[in-house]
């Protein structure tokens, strides 16, 4: 699968809330990472989403927010790891994380927010997605 979305982690299906209308999807990635994704129920048919399948998360870096210290926020997925690279831009730096299991995960975030929250190479932080900014994709 070739797509513009630079984070994409390939995992196995570990659990499955069924709603009335959407589903809850957790997908255990390298390292015990959980990645949580809400999809449509339509989505899980189609998809054929079930314990055991392997899927992959896709997630715009776009849709990736970073904190610098732990927050109590509602979002599912809280991926801590330390900056290794940032790539730098006029307005907005892409930000790249290395989370347990070698997993890498990219936030583009503005220049100003990285000088505020004082990120730097070798920074501990945490990525923060909703779980509604996460697709899945399966084979």
């Amino acid at each position: 699968m070739k797509i513009s979305a630079r984070n994409q982690f390939i995992g196995k299906i570990i659990e499955v809330k069924e709603g009335a209308v959407n589903a809850i999807v957790i997908l255990e990635i390298a390292g015990g990472n959980k990645v949580s994704s809400t999809i449509s129920l339509n989505a899980v048919k189609d998809l054929e989403i079930v314990v055991g399948r392997t899927a992959t998360a896709v997630i715009k870096s776009t849709s990736v927010m970073l904190a610098s210290s732990n927050l109590k926020i509602s979002a599912r997925n809280q991926l801590t790891g330390k900056v290794i690279e940032i790539k730098e831009g006029a307005v907005n730096n892409i930000v790249i994380v290395e989370i347990a299991g070698g997993n890498k995960v990219s936030a583009t975030i503005s220049v100003s927010a990285v000088k505020e929250l004082e990120i730097a190479v070798g920074s501990e932080v945490t990525a923060i997605i909703k779980s509604t900014s996460v697709m899945l994709a399966t084979e």
